[in-house]
């Protein structure tokens, strides 16, 4: 039975802990909760807290792939490979309602390529072993286009046929989240991590400023002192600042790189399979994937300096979006075919000598622990974050002295709530419809309210339905009903009813103009 996520119940579960816990984890992107329902499943006592919403940086603007990642296999990082295709078929099998199967072509336009992209995605399916998902094939130029409609057939000479994964990132957090609280930990979104406490030189805790409304509809702040046997930063892009928290003069440890996306309708390219061009200007793959009714378009990799809760694409960003996807498609778009765009920070470890660029960054994971114990964890990515879960709470277990116990979630099924095969949508689907496309009715709104801690309009329009990434003028249009559907869900005053849905108009500007 589907655990329901409620963050009254969660406070319940915190206050009845007497605000101690083995493992304190701050930050509930990928990897914070991947951490948490792992050392949940052990048997640790683990509270975690999100100063936003679970997913709403990094961990929500990914390009929606689980993957091995073709480009590192031409780095010759086949261990990072190995590991991905590992982590990406246990991905499937433990979430099947949120991860799934996609075709994948790399188009050919030269006669090199079929041979040289044929070889190297061979040997991509030969490193998945046991969690191989199908053998590559090459495709005439007919099977190409008949694979790709849409695609441009001037200078086409075949392609190359590969499958891989795709998920909705946003939801499989959610499903970690609801997996973690089933498991007995403490879930909090909306709690932000102010100060970390120590004693005799050690990290101990922290105290958290958790909102929520109080009883004539206003915004409260409620002070939390939580106290822990070890501390795990799982801070992503704000790793640096939460490490100067515990330590004033900590070595900066994060470069970020910027990921932008665009989403197009999907009449631009109306196939089922995703399309892979393995080498662009800056040295990225670059994506072309069906999505939730639309055609999703990134990836970028630009070096930024400056980190930002909330990261706009650049101007060239967008024209680097459109000018690839007009050299691939017979429809060129223009800016004002845009439904959405959006962009993510990746938090890469700083290599210790010069690169040529972010791209060639290490996606490799690391675990630091400080002087005081607080362990922090950076880089990575979403396919392998199981991985990185079992990794850092191995290390905390040793840094915070607790029994060593086996890890489980490498067989374990995640809680799916409403995503999971054979959920029944037949009271939702006959309520009120807020959007058509990608489909929100006022049952879902109450739903994603009641049992998925959505606490703001934000939380239902960005990250509890896509819909902000999708269509931001849809989602925009909507705010407002979801804004009084959540007032009578949780008592807002009318004055918070209308912040709230002008905050999130303001918001989905962003997604409609370039930044």
């Amino acid at each position: 039975m589907s655990g329901k996520l409620s963050r009254s119940e969660q406070l319940g579960k915190l206050e009845a802990l007497g605000g101690q816990c083995d493992i304190l984890i701050i930050g509930g992107g990928a990897t914070g909760l991947a951490a948490a329902m792992d050392a949940a499943l052990r048997g640790h006592k683990v509270v975690l807290v999100e100063a936003n919403d679970f997913a709403a940086g990094t961990s929500s603007r990914s390009t929606k792939l689980v993957h091995g990642g073709v480009r590192y296999l031409k780095q010759g990082r086949i261990s990072l490979v190995r590991e991905s295709l590992r982590e990406r078929g246990r991905l499937l099998r433990n979430a099947p309602g949120i991860v799934h199967k996609r075709g994948f072509v790399v188009p050919c336009r030269s006669p090199l390529d079929k041979p040289y992209y044929g070889m190297g995605l061979a040997a991509y399916d030969l490193l998945a072993g046991s969690y191989g998902w199908g053998n590559t094939r090459l495709l005439s130029k007919s099977e190409t286009l008949s694979e790709l409609p849409g695609l441009e057939e001037k200078g086409l000479l075949g392609g190359v046929f590969y499958w891989d994964g795709q998920f909705d990132d946003s939801r499989l957090a959610l499903a970690m989240a609801r997996t973690a609280a089933n498991a007995g930990a403490v879930i909090l979104n909306h709690s932000k991590a102010v100060a970390l406490t120590h004693e005799n030189g050690r990290v101990v805790g922290a105290k958290i400023e958790a909102k929520r409304i109080g009883i004539a509809g206003e915004t409260e702040t409620c002070a939390i002192e939580i106290r822990a046997r070890v501390v795990i930063s799982a801070a992503g892009v704000f790793s640096d600042e939460l490490a100067r928290m515990d330590e004033p003069d900590a070595a900066e440890r994060v470069t970020a790189s910027q990921g932008a996306h665009i989403v197009l309708d999907r009449s631009f390219f109306p196939g089922e399979c995703a399309l892979m061009v393995p080498k662009t200007d800056d040295g990225r793959v670059l994506f072309l994937i069906p999505w939730e009714g639309g055609v999703l378009v990134g990836t970028t990799d630009t070096p930024v300096s400056k980190i930002e809760a909330e990261p706009k694409p650049l101007e060239e960003e967008i024209d680097y979006l459109l000018d690839y996807t007009g050299r691939y498609l017979v429809r060129k778009p223009r800016r004002s075919d845009i439904r959405s765009r959006f962009a993510g920070l990746r938090p890469l470890v700083k290599p210790s000598g010069k690169v040529a660029s972010t791209a060639a960054v290490s996606r490799d994971h690391q675990i630091f622990v400080s002087d005081t114990g607080l362990i922090s964890i950076l880089g990575g990515k979403w396919t392998t974050c199981r991985q990185m879960g079992q990794d850092v709470v191995d290390k905390a277990e040793t840094v915070g002295a607790l029994p060593r116990k086996p890890c489980r979630t490498d067989e374990f099924a995640l809680d799916e709530g409403a995503d999971a095969p054979g959920y029944d949508r037949t009271t939702e689907s006959n309520s009120k419809v807020l959007i058509e496309s990608p489909l929100l009715t006022e049952e879902m709104v109450r739903r994603m309210a009641q049992s998925e801690m959505a606490e703001t309009v934000e939380d239902v329009l960005a990250r509890r339905i896509r819909a902000l990434f999708l269509d931001a003028r849809a989602a925009r249009e909507a705010a407002g009903e979801v804004a009084r559907i959540l007032a009578e869900e949780k008592g807002w005053s009318a004055p918070e009813q209308e912040r709230q849905k002008a905050d999130f108009d303001r918001l989905a500007l962003g997604y409609l103009e370039a930044g």
